[in-house]
Parts: C-alpha cells; structure tokens; sequence
C-alpha cells in the first residue's frame, strides 16, 4: 500500500485541532474577514466548505472533443458536484460571444450549477520586462474580466510570470497585477494569482508580489500540488499553501494518485486541509483539479471528491 510523500497529522490530533480551532471560531470573529477572499467570520452550519470542479480535471476529454464546454456544467452535476470553475482554452474565441455565454449560462442555471472562476493562460505574461507586451498582457485579460461578470464568477485566475531577479520579478508582476485589477473593479471581478511555475511557486514570493501589487480585488488561489520551481527544486507545499492562505479568493484541491485507503500519496489532505480550514478559516470553494494518469478522468474526480468529504465530515464531527 502506498503512503503519503509528506508525514502527517495523527487523526486524533487532526480532530483535537479542528475542535479547539473550530470552537474558538464559532465565538470570535475570524481574522479573515476583512478579506474579501474569505468566507465569513464565523463558522458555518452547513458544510465546512463547498466544493467545486476544475475544467482542467477533464482536459484530456476536451482535448480529444469527448466532451463540449457548453457541457462540462452537465458533467460536473453528474459527478455530484453543484458549482464549476473553467479555463480559457476550452473556449478561447468566446469570451466576447454573447450568445455562446448565454448559452452556457442558461445551461448552468438548467443543472443547478454556479460558475465560480475563470482560469485564464496564453494571453501574455503580466509581468513581461518589455512594457509594451506587459500593457497587452493586461489588457489581453480585459475580457476575460468581462466574461467572468456575465457568468456570474468572482473572479478570473492569472499567471505572475516574469523574468529578471527576485526583486524585477516581483515590481512587474505587481504592476501587471494592479492594473488589471483596476480593470477588474469596473465589474466587480477580483483578480486571483495561482503558483504556476517559477517564483510564483515560491510561497514568499507570491505572497510578497501580492502585497506589492496593493489592491483589494488582488488574491491568490493556492494549489496544493504546483509548487515545482524548477526541474530540481519544489517548494513545500505545506509551508507554501500557509504563506499564500492570508490571500485567498479560492482554493485549488491537486490530486494525482491515491493509496488503498483514498488517500493522495503527494498530498496529506488532513494536514493540508488543517492548514486551509483549520488555521486560515476558508469555508468557500475547494476546487477538484484531478491531474493523474492511473485513473480515469472520471474516476480521479469522484476519489478526490471522497477524500474532500471524507475529511470535510471528520473536521465537522470535531466542532
């Protein structure tokens, strides 16, 4: 049976922790709320937190043309699961179609399922050296913002790339960053940062790139799995999710393979979770990102959303 690349915490540690942290939630105000990211200042009655499908999770059915995006809102509430999150490439030329977002919209509120991001790649780095690229890196996003508010999301997800030392890096990045969210203030649409590569999957520089671009609408949306900085270099995840939590406008669920037991063998979700939930107080959105190879695309979907409730259940049995 395999075990988990990351030690983890006992379960009956994991449970003692969420009833001291959950409990001391419930009568004080989280310190979170002054962030638009987070989800209330108060634990909720309902589930801990909701959960939500990555398009990226189907992408080699998408790819192939085994499954349409106008149908990948069917798809999701096949599997269970009530509120989606998409990426740009499954309908690149759409972002200022109407009627294809009619469509999609209508086909949504037809399943019952809310659109929660979009998660947008290929329209230039926001952090570019040249600032010619850089101005139509942003404004690139521009409909992407717009499509994001006829959808109904909260947000668009974007990339921090750039190039130079820690610092260049970090200066472009927040100057991409905070004119595109000026854009998104016109709508209403945060604009939200995952670890993709390079520095930006150094929790400290994310986290540092954010303050620096000094906007409330700028977030984060932390993945478990992306924290490869190079060929030869990751950054611990655990540390990384904790830097970037303080941020978050989303939360990314990475999975790859699972044990015998439904565990994720790279990810200790009990730890990871205790990291999100417990100590930061996210109750929004937990996106399923299935990105493994052993199972289907189907079945990898339904064993991370398993894992998410199985731990969601053992993290409310403690409040």
């Amino acid at each position: 049976m395999a075990t988990s690349a990351s030690p983890g915490l006992d379960r009956r540690r994991f449970l003692r922790l969420g009833s001291a942290v959950l409990g001391a939630q419930a009568v004080a105000a989280s310190p979170l709320a002054a962030c638009a990211g987070a989800a209330g200042s108060r634990v909720p009655s309902g589930p801990l937190f909701s959960i939500s499908l990555a398009q990226w999770s189907l992408h080699r059915a998408l790819q192939k043309g085994e499954l349409d995006n106008l149908d990948f809102p069917k798809r999701a509430r096949g599997y269970g699961i009530g509120a989606v999150e998409y990426v740009n490439s499954f309908f690149k030329t759409k972002a200022d179609d109407a009627d294809y977002l009619a469509e999609l919209n209508k086909r949504c509120a037809g399943e019952g399922v809310a659109n929660v991001l979009i998660m947008c790649d290929g329209e230039g780095a926001l952090g570019d050296p040249d600032a010619d690229k850089r101005t139509r890196a942003v404004e690139n996003h521009h409909k992407w913002v717009e499509a994001a508010k006829t959808l109904g999301c909260h947000a668009i997800r974007v990339n921090a790339h750039s190039e130079g030392s820690w610092e260049e890096q970090q200066k472009l990045a927040a100057d991409g960053l905070h004119r595109l969210c000026e854009y998104g203030d016109r709508f209403g649409i945060d604009v939200i940062v995952e670890n993709h590569g390079g520095l930006s999957s150094n929790g400290k520089w994310l986290s540092g790139t954010l303050k620096a671009a000094d906007h409330p609408r700028c977030g984060a949306l932390p993945d478990f799995g992306n924290f490869r900085i190079g060929k030869d270099e990751e950054y611990d995840r655990y540390q990384g999710v904790g830097e970037l939590m303080p941020f978050a406008r989303g939360v990314s669920a990475k999975s790859h393979d699972f044990d015998d037991d439904g565990n994720e063998i790279h990810t200790d979700y009990r730890k990871m979770l205790a990291i999100v939930v417990v100590e930061h107080g996210w109750h929004g959105h937990i996106g399923i990102e299935y990105e493994g190879g052993k199972l289907s695309e189907d079945e990898g979907i339904l064993a991370t959303k398993k894992l998410l409730e199985t731990v969601r259940a053992e993290l409310e049995k403690a409040r």
